[in-house]
């Protein structure tokens, strides 16, 4: 029993972390988002790239967009920067229309794209003052600025190296503190971590969370790394062939199985072939089986949530519950669901007729 009551606790804690990192996703200090499309679309020839796409992002928030390469995530960034046109629909980015209003847009929003570009023969304090220059501000407001940023990146002891040495992992700092030089109230990241090891991987990740706070920033990051997006993201899009898919916080999508079956652990105390026989008498359920690795508990599978049948039904029979949890699956099967139904459309990129 005492192995159960531990397996309970932790996942008391990861619930209780869950709940703390659902309640900042669902912060709403304004009735509007900052981010809004509706029916967002993107031809090229007889290619959908951006299908219709409906999607709200709010102050304050990490919305990763998550989906495999070729999804029409980078599309969808280029729309709401004012750099392509949409075929269709419209989007909104604090309020302005990115294709009527577009350098109100750039003087809002920070991007870092996927491959960051820096001039090789200046070195990291110097690019980011040409940033500076072209964003209009002054040599005492630029350096004062910069210095700060070089701080919080993580820079300040290389900045007056030149960039054309800077390994991978530096170059994407120093993107970030690109993106911020302007004080941008938006900040669109575009596959950040791609090509940087493990552990820069992970020095990013709490370096753009970290930014987040002091800023105030609302973030878009757009990635096809699944773990990543799971470890930053209040909220998650699953995008594929130009659709979302779903969205949520990754409790709400590990929680819905688009056809409402769920798997339950029961257990009572004493002899579990009496929860056996109790479950089984239940409407239903459609498996059962051990726990291999929690000695007494039942893996019942059934194609709705019973959870209160299974309660009512035990206590009836005067069976104390000793275990009584809904297991959601990971969100690695529920991301590949969702794009398994996507390619069992097709793609979903519709060819119009010519």
């Amino acid at each position: 029993m005492a192995k159960v009551t531990a397996k309970r606790t932790d996942r008391q804690r990861a619930a209780a972390a869950t709940r703390e990192r659902d309640a900042r996703a669902a912060y709403r200090p304004g009735e509007e988002p900052v981010i809004r499309t509706r029916g967002l679309t993107k031809r090229y020839g007889t290619l959908t790239a951006v299908d219709r796409l409906d999607l709200d992002i709010y102050e304050g928030e990490i919305f990763g967009l998550l989906g495999p390469n070729g999804a029409g995530k980078t599309t969808t960034v280029l729309m709401l920067l004012g750099l392509s046109e949409p075929s269709g629909g419209e989007a909104r980015v604090l309020g302005l229309d990115p294709t009527r209003d577009a350098l109100e847009v750039k003087r809002k929003v920070g991007y870092l794209p996927d491959s960051v570009g820096f001039y090789d023969d200046m070195t990291g304090r110097q690019n980011l003052r040409y940033t500076a220059y072209l964003n209009g501000m002054t040599r005492a407001e630029a350096d004062e600025r910069i210095t700060v940023l070089l701080e919080q990146v993580g820079l300040t002891e290389v900045a007056d190296r030149k960039a054309g040495t800077y390994s991978r992992g530096m170059l994407q700092r120093l993107g970030i503190a690109d993106a911020l030089v302007k004080s941008p109230e938006v900040l669109i990241l575009d596959e950040p971590t791609i090509a940087i090891d493990p552990i820069g991987v992970a020095e990013l990740l709490e370096l753009i969370r970290g930014l987040v706070r002091e800023h105030r920033l609302t973030v878009l990051l757009s990635s096809h790394l699944l773990e990543q997006v799971q470890h930053i993201c209040d909220r998650v899009g699953i995008f594929c062939a130009g659709r979302l898919m779903a969205s949520g916080t990754v409790t709400e999508l590990m929680g819905a199985p688009t056809d409402g079956s769920v798997t339950l652990e029961v257990g009572v105390e004493g002899d579990p072939t009496l929860a056996l026989e109790a479950v089984r008498a239940l409407g239903g359920v459609t498996a059962m089986e051990p726990d291999e690795g929690q000695p007494g508990v039942l893996v019942v599978s059934a194609g709705r949530d019973l959870r209160n049948e299974v309660v009512a039904e035990l206590t009836r029979r005067g069976l104390p519950i000793s275990h009584l949890v809904l297991r959601r699956a990971g969100l690695e099967a529920v991301y590949r669901r969702y794009i398994q139904e996507c390619e069992e459309r097709g793609g979903g990129r519709r060819e119009r007729a010519a």
